[in-house]
């Protein structure tokens, strides 16, 4: 009797958990994945162990009339959708290979208006595994970009238990115009941050979606690396964002401030007269290739988002008004010094004319006393310090508001760690040298990477997947990384904690 009970109990906990399988419809390159659209295959990722899907539309094609209009509800397909190749990056320029940023910074493929997709990495074997999720927004001054650029390719951070997503967005005169006549046409009174509201259906498709991949809806982090960070600080500050997304990383946003509606209008009204346009309409009527040369043209009419008053409200994060989720956020220590101009050739004359033309004739002397260049070698450390200290009172600045404006913690940091180029030694850590570093991906570039690269590029991807799952890029084994305000955490072959800016510093920036 007993043997039967033992032999009952175990064919019943036997389908029990076959029922539980079934109940858990798989994810994997032979499994079926139904979204709201329809259903959907991917393929295994270079690691078999990854499942992608490419080129998964989030919107409808923003053409014809839709062309400057919030993004629309993708088409229901019919039948099972291949996702097994990038979709369009959106209009841009042909990727140039151009210092520091080689191809694999770049786009390699296609352009076309038709381009709202994005890209999925995940390692779930069923959608009840209710993984964290990591959605990154590309950088490229707004004019450039795509989620398929090879250093985003997501297989090595999934592989540490997360669903890596990235995200095509309109850019340039598409993303970005603003003008009187499609602010009148806007319910919202509102006009040129269409890229905006694309990162935004982009979470709302997510949302709606991601569970079908193995993903949590519900913990979800956004990052983005310069014009993709300025993008997280807007979603951050914006109410329509709300609930989307509950964890923030911004890479080498900055500090500029961003124009407002009426300059933004002005702008656009600009560059129509430029275009010898009369109306929207008759922009509406040109092909977009047409449309993106003329605007390549006239290269020096740069559009960017404005703070509208509707999807991006303020400049700042008031008090109880934006998104105070956990944050991580940080520059690297040369940024564009070795871009714009050759630190190499520059003299303490023209430094120190630089620092009157920026701060006035009656602070040059605090600024000598910060930044001494009475010899060759002091003055390359002066500038490229001076050049740090300017993006780390961005930073300081920003975490010090959210500090005041907020109760979410905010991580900070520094990464030092100059890229090993020997050829190029002048870029050292460049705008946009962390990437490799944070997605754990230096295999797809050629540089001669040291093991102290291999070691710095494990614990930054470490500490990003930390911060996804937790809000905390703590996590054993790693460098302690403080969260606090007047703080970060220098990236280096040495990882150590130290103070943003020495007090007598953030008095000379804090000076009107």
């Amino acid at each position: 009797m007993n043997c039967f009970r033992i032999l009952h109990r175990c064919l019943l906990l036997s389908f029990t958990l076959l029922f539980a399988c079934s109940e858990a419809p798989p994810v994997g390159p032979d499994a079926v994945v139904k979204v709201a659209e329809g259903q959907l295959t991917g393929i295994a990722g270079n690691n078999a162990e990854i499942t992608v899907y490419k080129g998964v539309p989030f919107a409808a094609p923003p053409v014809d009339e839709l062309r400057w209009a919030p993004p629309q509800a993708p088409a229901i397909w019919e039948g099972v959708k291949a996702a097994d190749t990038f979709g369009s990056s959106c209009m841009q320029n042909a990727p140039v290979d151009r210092l520091p940023w080689t191809m694999e910074y770049l786009i390699a493929n296609e352009v076309d208006e038709d381009c709202l997709t994005l890209n999925i990495w995940t390692p779930a074997k069923n959608n009840a595994e209710n993984l964290l999720v990591f959605v990154y927004f590309h950088g490229g001054g707004f004019v450039e970009g795509s989620g398929e650029v090879p250093l985003y390719n997501g297989e090595n951070m999934a592989a540490q238990g997360i669903i890596v997503v990235t995200v095509n967005y309109r850019l340039g005169v598409f993303g970005f115009l603003a003008h009187p006549e499609l602010t009148a046409a806007s319910p919202n009174n509102a006009s040129g941050n269409y890229a905006l509201l694309d990162k935004i259906a982009s979470l709302e498709w997510i949302q709606k979606n991601i569970a079908a991949f193995g993903g949590n809806p519900d913990r979800v982090t956004i990052a983005g690396q310069s014009a993709g960070a300025i993008s997280v600080r807007a979603l951050v500050a914006s109410p329509l964002a709300k609930d989307l997304f509950h964890g923030a990383i911004e890479q080498s946003a900055g500090a500029g401030l961003m124009p407002t509606l009426a300059e933004a209008e002005q702008t656009g009204q600009q560059l129509l007269e430029s275009f010898d346009a009369s109306s929207i309409s008759a922009l509406r009527a040109l092909s977009a290739d047409s449309l993106h040369t003329l605007h390549a043209q006239r290269a020096q009419v740069r559009l960017v988002p404005n703070i509208d008053g509707w999807i991006w409200p303020t400049s700042a994060y008031d008090a109880g008004a934006h998104n105070d989720v956990p944050m991580l956020m940080g520059f690297t220590a040369d940024e564009f010094a070795g871009i714009f101009f050759n630190p190499d050739e520059l003299n303490a004359d023209a430094f120190y004319e630089m620092a009157r033309e920026n701060y006035g004739e009656t602070r040059l002397d605090a600024f000598k006393a910060l930044y001494p260049a009475d010899s060759e070698e002091a003055l390359k450390y002066a500038f490229s310090k001076q050049q740090q200290d300017t993006w780390a009172m961005g930073l300081y600045e920003l975490a010090q508001h959210r500090a005041r404006t907020g109760t979410a913690t905010t991580f900070n940091y520094s990464f030092d760690r100059a890229t090993p180029w020997p050829e190029h030694p002048r870029y050292k850590a460049f705008h946009s040298s962390e990437i490799p570093y944070v997605f754990d991906n230096q295999h797809l570039i050629d540089r001669p990477w040291e093991a102290a690269d291999r070691t710095l590029a494990s614990q930054m991807s470490a500490y990003w997947v930390n911060f996804v799952k937790t809000g905390n890029p703590n996590g054993e084994g790693l460098p302690q990384w403080p969260a606090a305000a007047d703080q970060f955490l220098r990236l280096d072959s040495t990882i150590q904690a130290d103070e943003i800016l020495s007090k007598e510093k953030i008095a000379f920036y804090s000076e009107e």
